[in-house]
């Protein structure tokens, strides 16, 4: 099973000039990580080194997806915020 934290940073292969900001709760706290370029950076928690330990655990809900221009600027979003059932739905259709 390919975790959702997974999927997000396969798509943003994809798009090489979007960065991604992903709201998400994990036993009840809220986080908040960028994924750019293959790449996942938690900005409410450490960042472990080892890039196969997932910054989002399977125990996390994605609560919103939202889409940026490379370099980011958190001022100037491409798109509203996506539900991740919204986005989801948007990474099976492409």
């Amino acid at each position: 099973m390919t975790l959702p934290i997974h999927q997000l940073e396969q798509y943003s292969l994809r798009h090489r000039d979007w960065v991604l900001r992903v709201l998400a709760e994990d036993q009840g706290k809220a986080v908040e990580l960028l994924v750019f370029r293959g790449f996942s950076s938690s900005l409410t928690q450490p960042t472990d080194f080892d890039p196969d330990v997932p910054v989002l655990p399977a125990s996390a809900t994605i609560q919103s997806v939202q889409r940026f221009r490379s370099p980011y600027n958190a001022e100037q979003p491409l798109a509203p915020p996506q539900t991740w059932a919204d986005f989801a739905a948007a990474l099976e259709a492409e």
